[in-house]
């Protein structure tokens, strides 16, 4: 089963990519027979199999790095034939000499391997084939460039979609962590649950991650995209959030931890640890709305702040716009919250614990900070 795994993906290619590759082989086929009049021009088919990727600039690269070795091993093979000719050991060492040679220049895998194959190859075969060095650089030119061709005009990828939904559920997840850090200040937690929230904390990082690469992949997909001017918007707004929720995630992680080392049964009966649980809820509270702001897929298209944006900076609203309650108004449930912001200014403590001052004091630091990142001060 392990090793299916490891041959098999977890979802399919997408069938337009698989149409997509079958007509880059067949335009290239019939392209290089018309140009080169070769009855079986195989150079050109592989060249489209490998260039037509998931991304555009993708594609561009790829097809770059296969005529480069290409144009590099016909040149070694054509020199080393001129001097040595074309027997069993000239081929060997030319062989080992275009690989050392691809080692020299730093080549990337695609064009290190394509410069022995393409040697070899010319070697091989090319004393017994005229003309059949320029040939298959020709095919290779052709190939590449139909692949690219097709890869950017019929329906060019956009990978938006995974960044999108990555973030959001990053943004959930860290919302989901913060109401929990806040429960846990808030109501007698045992070890037990102190682990799991460790445990949930913890894995913000790897959503992190997958999210940084999903974005890093959306972004590359727009590079060279035809359609890149009409989708850029969504995937900045899952960028710029995703600033804000790495420095985030840092933040909360840290928090637990210093939580779930210092805990002790007695916070619960601070009244400053009680409102450092309440911030850690409307920091919950407006994160979500920052997702949804994201969901919403671009800026509001004023160009001043928004009415939530005016709210987070404590700026009164504008004439005509709906006056929001305050989030005092409604409860310390944040369930009874209204859906506008509901950070307050950081918390105050006049008189510090004299056993757990060190916790609360980092808590209301790590708060104050929580606070910045999210109303973007």
């Amino acid at each position: 089963m392990h090793l299916v795994s490891r041959i098999r993906q977890t979802r399919r290619t997408p069938l337009l990519q698989v149409a997509k590759t079958s007509a880059a082989v067949v335009v290239a086929w019939f392209a290089s027979v018309a140009l080169l009049q070769q009855p079986l021009p195989i150079f050109a088919a592989i060249a489209a199999l490998l260039v037509v990727l998931p991304s555009v600039n993708q594609s561009l690269v790829r097809g770059l790095e296969r005529s480069v070795g290409v144009v590099a091993g016909v040149l070694i093979a054509f020199a080393a034939g001129q001097l040595f000719g074309a027997s069993t050991w000239i081929v060997l060492g030319i062989v080992v000499v275009s690989l050392l040679v691809s080692w020299a220049l730093r080549l990337t895998p695609s064009s290190a391997n394509q410069v022995p194959i393409s040697a070899m190859l010319v070697l091989a075969i090319g004393a017994q084939t005229p003309d059949y060095a320029l040939d298959r650089v020709l095919e290779t030119v052709i190939g590449a460039v139909v692949a690219l061709a097709i890869n950017a005009l019929v329906v060019p990828p956009v990978l938006l979609a995974p960044a999108h939904l990555a973030v959001g559920r990053l943004t959930r997840d860290l919302a989901a962590v913060l109401d929990e850090l806040g429960a846990v200040l808030s109501t007698p937690s045992d070890r037990e649950r102190l682990g799991a929230v460790l445990v949930q904390a913890r894995g913000l990082r790897d959503l992190q991650a997958k999210a940084a690469a999903a974005v890093a992949a959306g972004e590359e997909s727009l590079m060279l995209n035809p359609r890149a001017s009409r989708q850029r918007t969504v995937l900045e707004a899952d960028a710029a959030l995703l600033v804000r929720l790495t420095a985030l995630v840092h933040r909360a992680v840290g928090m637990t931890r210093s939580v779930h080392d210092n805990y002790d049964v007695e916070l619960v009966d601070d009244p400053a640890v009680g409102q450092i649980a309440e911030e850690l809820h409307r920091a919950a509270h407006d994160l979500r709305l920052r997702g949804r702001e994201a969901e919403a897929g671009s800026a509001p298209a004023s160009s001043g702040p928004s009415p939530d944006e005016r709210r987070l900076r404590g700026q009164p609203p504008l004439d005509g716009e709906r006056p929001v309650l305050d989030a005092g108004d409604a409860g310390t449930s944040p369930d009874a919250w209204p859906e506008a912001p509901a950070l307050t200014a950081p918390v105050r403590v006049l008189r510090p614990d004299p056993e757990h001052w060190v916790l609360i004091g980092s808590l209301l630091e790590d708060i104050r900070r929580v606070r910045e990142e999210i109303i973007d001060e």
